[in-house]
Parts: C-alpha cells; structure tokens; sequence
C-alpha cells in the first residue's frame, strides 16, 4: 500500500498513553484531596482529556470528574465543597478505548450488594470486547465506552462470591488479559494491582504512617511521600487499619514493562521499576551517538522527551548542545483551529526555533519518535526556516512499525511511517540530511538497574502475551453507515 504525507497537516502527532492513577491512606481525616489534586497535577503529563477524585468519610465515597485538564476540573470552589475523609484516588485520562465523554472520566464508581468500590486503571485490555459482550448478554448494562467499566464489572461479580474485596480483585486478575496497574478504593481498604507482566508503572510510598500509591514516583514527591518500592508484576497490596497485606498472582514474570515509559511516557525526574527514566533517555542518547554519529555544530532536542536524550547525544559526540526550541507552556488542551491559516500557524505558536542557535549551522534534531512524519516535518521546515544548513535528525526510539494492544494509542501499520519507508525515504519526506534511530538491541540497555524485561511489540512485532485478531473499535463509537447489517 502506497504512503503519502499531506505536509500541510498539522494535527500533532504522537504517542499517547492512556492515564495517571493514585490514591491514598490516612489515619487523620484531614488533607487527602489536596494531597490527591496536588499528585494528579505531577501526573497530568499522563493524560489531559479528563480527571477525577473520589473521597471516602467513613465508608461513604463521593466522587467528582469532568472533562479537562485538573487545574480546569477542580477550581477553587470544587476542592473546598469535596469532604474530607481518609481515603481517597485520584485518575487522569488519556482514552485509548473509549470516546471522550463525561461517562468515561474516573474514577469509577460503584455501588453494589456488598458495598461501594472506586476505580482507577491505567492501561489497556486485550480481551475487554470479548468480556463486555459476554457481560452484555448476561444483562450487564453499560454506561461508558471504555475497558475500565469491563474490569469494575469483572472485580463486582466476584465481589459477590467472595469474602473480601482483596480476594475479588485477586480472582479477577486470572480473566482480565493485557495491560492493567489499578488503584482501588472500597470503604474500609485501598487496594493497589499491577497485571502479570507488569506493562504499565505502579509504586507505592508513605507520609509517616499514611500510605499513597502512584503511577510514578514524581507524584510522590510533589506532596513530600518518601518511595517505597515498586509495586511487582502480578501483586495486589491492600491497605486498611489493620495494616498492609500483599498477595502475588501465581506464574506472574515482569517482562512486559513498556520500554517507551522510558524513552516518552513518563517524567524525566520518575524512577521506574528501579531504573531513573533521566538516565535512561541519557544512555539512549549516547548511544545514538556511537550508532549515528554526524559532522554537525549543535545538538539540540525537541521538548520535551527529547531534550535529556540530546544532551546525552552531545555528550558522547563532543558536539556542543543548545536550546533549539522554545514551547509554549501555556497552550492547554482547549487551544483549537478553527480554520486552515490558523491550522497552518499552530506549530508555531506551540513550537519555535531559536534562530540564534541553529542560524548557518549543521544542526541534529533529537526527538523520542517518529509515528506519522508529519510532525516531524514540521518541526524540521522550522529549522530551515531558521537558517539551519543542515538537519540530522536522532530518534531515541527504534521505528515504529506495529500496533501496541496494552496503552500506546497506535493501534495499526496503516499510518506508521517507519512500517512502509527506509531511512533514506523517511529522511527525505520529512525534509532531514538523515535520519538515524535506536536499535532494539540498544532498548534493553536503556534502563540500568531495572528489575524487569522490556515490552517492545510496537518496534519488533513480538509481545509478552498473545495480541487480539484485531482492534475493534467499540460499537457505540461507530456511525451507523458502519455497523453491521
């Protein structure tokens, strides 16, 4: 199949993963939604589409959520109205599955025979379409469109034949296939679950005696938590006031940690599964040095992911490094284009070269990936438009060139440039001298000191478990014209 690129386009292009999870537990009932609204804003990076918090006073749990970013979602007025109470999650949302709408923001509430629980999740299932239907003709009625009310369903039908929420979750995990870190709050525990393999991030942390789980560990810092350890590939820890308890999912093998938590997902000042995600973007940079070295006179990188690989890149090449762009910080998830002009100028306002550095300059480009080109293109027009003599672009990440099924919004080849392009050919779409990425082979060195086996199905083609025959788009998110007859 032919693949073209429209440079016109200007809709940016990325990876994006799915959300940011938390929750806490306090003896005191005082502080845990400001501690909550202060880790989801270290999480925000996680998702911007929606956010919630749910409190729990006494075994009674009040939630609210809506559409936006966490500092649009929760004003002033919001966070002084929510009650207080010892218990509460936090969710941040970036949908792989599910349309955006105020039904799939978390967490999820639910109130059933034995009680109340709510749920965050972060992740993505591969068998949720063959559970939701399975639920569906059992009479489950749906409200959202998303894998996250499938695992609340699964979890809520065991709850009912079983003693405890802890050993209902720890049941359900044997049925639920793909990615999945939860943060789980019922009304006397808090509850914490990373899936047998370990996809996605989970850590778990304390403020004296209070305990906090977190996707990652930036969010511990930014309310003063001291970490504790990562939670393990298959693990439930639950916590209430009788203590801590964790349990471990037989035949559970941590080797499917998404190595792209490393090279884009999460913050440069996380560690993960044991390993600095600063330093890792460091090494991938140095060794796109030794692998792709270039005659150039500056090295810079495009924010954000991009700029702790540059600098390992100048490091080991001798090149100098410099500021190369400028972000606009202050653009949210509500800026828009409404016409053609206004689509052209985007990237400039979001994005903009510094002249002073790349002017009459062999310059190299380091980014974390390229997806579609498009993208990329666009940032390279802007450094020649900036005067640069050259442009040699370093990708901290090996092609992408299949889908993810576990959290990374890349869910076919079709528009992967990498899966129907050389190097050479790439290069010259999106306007570069070259073009040069990380070997998969270099992806396992990455994260030194990291307790876990790396997931690299969207580069290799090969993945942890086995992926679904196809992604199917949820039903209720297709036009009529699109349904079956």
């Amino acid at each position: 199949m032919a693949f073209t690129i429209d440079k016109s386009e200007l809709d940016i292009v990325k990876p994006h993963e799915e959300c940011g999870v938390f929750g806490i537990y306090r003896r005191a009932q005082e502080g845990v939604v400001a501690e909550t609204y202060h880790a989801l804003y270290a999480l925000q990076h996680r998702g911007q589409e929606s956010c919630g918090i749910a409190v729990n006073n006494d075994g009674v749990i009040t939630c609210h959520k809506g559409i936006g970013l966490v500092t649009e979602v929760f004003t002033r007025d919001v966070l002084e109205k929510l009650s207080e109470g010892t218990m509460a999650v936090g969710h941040c949302r970036y949908g792989t599955t599910g349309i955006q709408n105020q039904n799939n923001a978390q967490p999820l509430l639910v109130n059933h025979r034995k009680g109340a629980m709510a749920l965050c999740h972060n992740g993505n299932l591969t068998n949720a379409a063959e559970l939701r239907e399975k639920l569906e003709m059992n009479g489950a009625i749906f409200h959202a469109t998303s894998d996250s009310e499938v695992i609340a369903y699964i979890i809520t039908q065991q709850r009912l034949k079983t003693g405890s929420i802890e050993e209902a979750v720890r049941t359900s995990m044997p049925l639920l296939k793909g990615a999945y870190s939860l943060v789980i709050m019922s009304p006397t525990k808090l509850i914490a679950a990373r899936d047998p393999h370990g996809f996605r991030p989970l850590c778990m942390g304390h403020i004296g005696e209070d305990v906090v789980f977190a996707s990652e560990s930036c969010a511990l810092d930014a309310i003063g938590a001291t970490f504790d350890r990562d939670i393990e590939a298959g693990e439930v820890v639950v916590v209430n006031a009788e203590g801590i308890r964790s349990y471990r999912m037989e035949g559970a093998c941590h080797d499917g940690m998404c190595v792209f938590e490393y090279i884009y997902f999460a913050r440069p000042d996380s560690v993960i599964d044991g390993a600095s995600v600063h330093e890792a973007r460091l090494r991938a940079g140095t060794f796109l040095a030794l692998d792709h070295p270039v005659q150039a006179d500056v090295v810079i990188g495009v924010p954000d992911s991009g700029i702790d690989a540059a600098i390992g890149f100048a490091r080991q090449s001798g090149i100098p490094y410099g500021i190369g762009f400028i972000k606009n910080k202050y653009i949210g998830r509500t800026f828009i284009q409404p016409g053609q002009k206004q689509r052209q100028n985007a990237v400039r306002i979001k994005l903009n070269a510094v002249r002073n550095t790349v002017c009459g300059k062999r310059v190299v480009m380091v980014d974390d990936s390229i997806v579609r080109g498009t993208t990329s293109a666009r940032i390279v027009k802007l450094l020649r438009e900036a005067g640069a003599t050259e442009v040699h672009v370093r990708l901290s990440s090996p092609p992408f060139r299949h889908p993810c099924y576990f959290g990374t919004d890349i869910d076919s080849t079709e528009n992967l440039i990498a899966a129907h392009h050389t190097e050479e050919e790439i290069a010259e779409l999106i306007g570069a001298d070259s073009v040069g990425y990380l070997s998969l082979e270099d992806c396992d060195k990455l994260a030194r000191g990291s307790k876990c086996a790396f997931c690299k199905g969207c580069f290799s083609g090969v993945y942890p478990v086995e992926p679904p025959q196809q992604a199917q788009k949820n039903k209720f998110e297709r036009p009529l014209s699109e349904k079956e007859q």
